[in-house]
């Protein structure tokens, strides 16, 4: 689908829609910014560990997602959160009943330390092999939790395949909110059924949108809108709505995560947002 962005965002629109981003913006790149800091320890919180649907568990905590694939071989780790998220991903992979050092492969949606900084550890409890798409290596490369180096065991690259034990994950280069921000996609089984799942990296510009930035972002945003998508995951629960579904998860009935109606819904917030920045940005500076 296509937007004629001039047309979404009118003129009355942009008069609240750019303060409106610029200060979510803020709210939410604070706590980030004074963990990196050292003004801030993060504060994590225990979420429920769950199913979410064929293969696919979650086991991250209220605000950084993290997700656990089991295979007949092993399993895979997309995310890990914070060093501080890694004892509540443990107590997750536990209470679903496998075993942390059963993970095999350790792959990521972007390198931010709220997201990749527990890397190290579970790379010391498990050995797994950690996957790193290669405009992230570096910024990863800068990234000394506790003074542990980030761990690269292997370098991937737009359109590659992970695959273990059946289960094949592909990366997709959706950069932007960092150079290497990557969106995986994958297959699931359920009822019978095999359903398109996304794990959406974040969307969300993080600063001023230079040229560079600006094709990152519409390339990115358009092959976003184009992958098959059944199922919405993200780095964070708000992208997808994920504590409401699984609160109508508890309640049975139809699983809600399968939702291809909202598969895109976060990309076109983010996208609208963009465009506001974007055409606020180009403004003349005021005397």
């Amino acid at each position: 689908m296509s937007y004629n962005w001039d047309n979404v965002i009118s003129k009355k629109s942009r008069r609240w829609l750019m303060p409106l981003a610029v200060a979510c913006l803020a709210l939410l790149n604070a706590p980030l910014a004074l963990a990196q800091a050292g003004q801030a320890a993060p504060v994590v919180k225990a979420f429920t560990p769950f199913k979410v649907i064929g293969n696919i568990y979650y086991v991250g905590d209220t605000n950084e997602c993290v997700y656990l694939i089991t295979t007949p071989a092993g399993h895979i780790l997309l995310d890990t959160g914070y060093a501080e998220t890694v004892p509540i991903v443990k107590a997750g992979v536990e209470k679903l009943g496998f075993r942390m050092q059963d993970i095999k492969i350790m792959i990521s949606g972007h390198a931010h330390s709220d997201h990749v900084a527990g890397h190290a550890l579970v790379k010391q409890m498990t050995g797994a092999q950690v996957m790193a798409m290669t405009e992230d290596v570096p910024a990863l490369r800068d990234m000394k939790p506790g003074g542990k180096e980030h761990p690269i065991d292997k370098v991937l690259h737009d359109g590659e395949e992970v695959t273990l034990g059946g289960t094949t994950l592909v990366a997709h280069l959706t950069p932007g909110h960092t150079r290497g921000c990557t969106t995986w996609t994958m297959k699931a089984q359920e009822g019978g059924r095999t359903y398109d799942v996304m794990f959406g990296c974040s969307l969300r510009p993080t600063g001023v949108l230079t040229p560079a930035l600006v094709d990152e972002f519409t390339r990115s945003f358009k092959l976003v809108h184009a992958l098959p998508c059944d199922v919405q995951l993200g780095d964070h629960g708000a992208q997808y709505n994920m504590q409401e579904k699984y609160a109508k998860l508890q309640k049975g009935g139809p699983n809600p995560f399968i939702d291809p109606a909202t598969c895109t819904l976060e990309a076109d917030i983010q996208e609208a947002m963009f465009r506001a920045m974007l055409v606020e940005q180009k403004k003349p500076a005021q005397p």
